[in-house]
């Protein structure tokens, strides 16, 4: 559940680091496109939502993504869930004044 602003030169930073960490083709959703920037919940909303696709193998979309850019290098799952088999999922948050992190989680 990539932080994803929606500017290129943030999401390009952050689709190359999760490529780079990952491996070749992590999928990749940001649901900030659903809930909104809900700042301080924003850890918690969207750790939740990582856990429910580890339980259900599906990764949600990032809505409103019409057209991904080429020069993201990953695979951005837009417009509909993708069922997929993973056991684990990386979270990452970028906060105001350079506060990130990063949470792995998996399947239990």
């Amino acid at each position: 559940n990539a932080h994803g602003t929606s500017t290129l030169s943030n999401d390009l930073i952050e689709a190359t680091m999760l490529r780079r960490v990952l491996g070749e083709s992590p999928l990749v959703t940001s649901t900030k496109a659903m809930t909104g920037h809900t700042l301080g919940a924003a850890g918690g909303i969207e750790t939740a939502l990582t856990v429910l696709a580890l339980q259900h193998q599906l990764v949600p979309p990032t809505v409103n993504l019409d057209a991904p850019d080429p020069r993201i290098p990953i695979d951005v799952v837009a417009k509909e869930a993708r069922g997929a088999s993973f056991d684990c999922a990386v979270k990452t948050s970028l906060g105001f004044g350079g506060h990130n992190a990063a949470l792995v989680l998996t399947r239990a």
